[in-house]
């Protein structure tokens, strides 16, 4: 069993974040393909694909000012945890965490790309907390 940490910023065209979401892209992709490779091997690989989660993380990217790293629903990390380890012990190909969370990488597969980067932008930009 293993378990890397994706994201569903890897489903969006990230503004103002994209080498960020383009590495989740990369995490979420390769774990893809990894587990796939690995099929016949009795080792599973699970891809963890928090959402927004009420870390430290917005604090260290300089994003205090920004609608998303203010916002007060973010998910709880033990519960993120808790959902990433049994999907790995269940086997799971990959696990978004959080029914927002599970909304957004729906929505995400259905929006145009430009669309999308818009609206990160949006959430990402400096200074949209107060809008």
């Amino acid at each position: 069993m293993s378990q890397s940490t994706g994201s569903i910023a890897g489903l969006l065209p990230g503004s103002l974040q994209a080498v960020y979401n383009a590495s989740k892209a990369f995490i979420d992709s390769f774990c893809c393909a990894l587990r796939d490779e690995l099929m016949d091997s009795g080792i599973t690989v699970t891809c963890l694909m928090p959402g927004p989660t009420d870390t430290h993380f917005f604090a260290r990217a300089d994003m205090t000012d920004t609608k998303v790293g203010t916002d007060d629903q973010k998910a709880d990390p033990a519960d993120v945890a808790k959902a990433g380890y049994e999907a790995m012990k269940d086997g799971e190909s990959d696990v978004v965490a959080g029914w927002k969370n599970k909304l957004q990488a729906i929505l995400a597969n259905l929006t145009p790309a430009e669309l999308l980067a818009a609206q990160h932008r949006r959430m990402a930009e400096p200074g949209s907390a107060g809008r």
